[in-house]
């Protein structure tokens, strides 16, 4: 059984930061690459940040040089930290498991998600 808890979102001005953590209880949390998904209105879920179980990144164009993803194995714990917010960034923000490549490989179970609000 795996358990998904997202946090750390909330309401930010443009050029702002937040940092996402998310605690799972998978047991074969440190085996995986993680990932941070987003999902804006209207819009499909999409991957765009993975770390993998090595600590190696790899980061969406739209985000690159702004997000950090990172990854505690000893804490089944992975972060988000995002710098210069802009508004396109706001959507609701879930980790899930990826690959390096940033393609899809989600667990068969969803968290409830992190809202990121980037608005003046």
């Amino acid at each position: 059984q795996v358990q998904l808890v997202e946090s750390g979102g909330g309401l930010v001005q443009p050029g702002g930061s937040l940092r996402l953590s998310c605690a799972a209880s998978a047991t074969t949390f440190s085996t995986y690459t993680m990932g941070w998904y987003r999902q804006a209105p209207g819009k499909q879920r999409e991957l765009v940040a993975a770390v993998t179980s090595g600590g190696s990144t790899n980061y969406a164009d739209s985000v690159k040089g702004r997000f950090t993803i990172s990854r505690d194995n000893a804490k089944n714990t992975v972060y988000l930290q995002m710098n210069s917010l802009k508004p396109e960034d706001t959507a609701v923000y879930y980790c899930n498991r990826g690959t390096r490549w940033l393609a899809p490989f989600p667990y068969n179970y969803w968290g409830q998600g992190t809202q990121v609000t980037v608005s003046s």
